[in-house]
């Protein structure tokens, strides 16, 4: 008579009718393995049940990797649909103040950043009444300034439009009394056309990590490129 204890008659017809159940409950595949290995006892080697706990492992960092790719994917749609709203938010105006003052308004709102600001290059000394009543938003620079802004105490200037970086002292003359509060920035270098000085578009956020030198850049250039091909109908 065998002294081993006899499995419930209603689990047994169970499993037997769908064994499917088991073979896709991973936490029972794995008390059966174990148990099968206990019964042939140590001084055998299951290279069966090795390659299936290295199969399991690699079936793991793939499962990591596919939602991994899937987030990505869901951050980079959600990115590209914010730009595009910005985007269209500034070709609404058709007069230039209104189109600057969205910049530090709607426009920030939709791209979810703390400040916008917009640097002119100017050889001129004199401020335009109409810079000084949108100072909030656009600043006159020397020429020159943008590229040793960009450049960060480097000796030489970068090439690259974009700029992705923390700050960790807010320049006031491009945030004025924002500068306390701004951690990261995203720099968009401006080129308006043969024969004019550069202009420089800043997003500044409150958050260290919301712009990094890791970060893809391609989005941003899209934004630059419509944003000065727009400054280029009101600068001629």
């Amino acid at each position: 008579m065998s002294s081993s204890p006899r499995i419930d008659e209603t689990l047994r017809d169970t499993i037997i009718s769908r064994p499917d159940v088991i073979l896709e409950d991973q936490d029972l595949m794995r008390a059966l393995i174990v148990a099968n290995e206990r019964s042939m006892g140590g001084n055998i080697v299951d290279l069966r049940g090795i390659a299936m706990d290295r199969l399991e492992a690699r079936l793991d960092r793939l499962e990591d990797t596919h939602r991994s790719v899937i987030a990505a994917a869901y951050e980079n749609l959600a990115g590209t649909n914010q730009v595009h709203r910005a985007i269209l938010r500034l070709l609404d105006q058709v007069e230039f103040e209104p189109f600057l003052k969205d910049l530090g308004g709607d426009v920030a709102e939709i791209l979810n950043v703390a400040s916008v600001r917009l640097v002119l290059e100017s050889a001129q000394n004199e401020t335009d009444p109409a810079i000084r009543r949108m100072g909030t938003v656009l600043s006159v620079a020397e020429p020159g300034f943008i590229n040793i802004y960009l450049a960060d105490g480097r000796i030489a200037a970068p090439v690259r439009q974009i700029t992705l970086r923390q700050v960790h002292r807010a320049d006031p003359q491009i945030y004025g009394d924002a500068a306390p509060s701004i951690y990261s920035e995203a720099c968009l270098k401006l080129d308006f056309g043969p024969g004019r000085l550069p202009g420089l578009l800043v997003l500044g956020a409150k958050d260290p990590l919301q712009f990094s030198p890791q970060q893809g850049t391609d989005l941003l250039a899209f934004f630059a490129g419509v944003f000065e091909r727009s400054m280029r109908r009101w600068l001629s």
